[in-house]
């Protein structure tokens, strides 16, 4: 996944892997299509993020990326997007908290991102982050289960 990820361009792509997964396994994501997803944290951001729901404001340059695969009835993969959230200073979206979303197709190609390329189609990932936003600066947290 992480090679699609890579043509896409987006500078994050290039070594999200080498980042710590701060889920202990591959968790399925309602709120990503029901697909699994794993949870990289970037190193600003990563000591605030495993605060969990003491988080408080994550820190400018904190990048959350979750890479995706769907399994179906056979129990063949396939990769999905990634998805991947990254704190701007402020001023940059007031709206989204200063969060600027991308979204990643498995073959590179960058469907959206928060003020850039189709930025109106990210617009569906902040409006759901919004009901988190106040308690966990906009982020939806791995289940308690799958925590490391």
């Amino acid at each position: 996944m992480a090679a699609g990820y890579a043509k896409s361009g987006v500078s994050e792509m290039a070594d999200y892997t080498s980042w710590v997964n701060v889920a202990t396994s591959p968790y399925q994501a309602g709120t990503h299509g029901d697909r699994y997803v794993n949870n990289w944290i970037n190193e600003i951001g990563l000591a605030r993020y495993q605060k969990y729901e003491e988080l408080g404001t994550m820190p400018v340059g904190s990048v959350v990326a979750k890479d995706s695969f769907s399994v179906n009835s056979k129990g063949q993969t396939s990769a999905g997007p990634m998805f991947l959230m990254e704190k701007m200073r402020d001023g940059f979206a007031p709206a989204t908290g200063n969060w600027r979303y991308t979204m990643v197709m498995p073959n590179g190609s960058v469907f959206g991102r928060t003020n850039g390329k189709n930025s109106a189609a990210m617009v569906f990932c902040s409006d759901c982050h919004q009901a988190v936003a106040e308690d966990q600066d906009h982020l939806m947290l791995l289940p308690d289960e799958n925590r490391k």
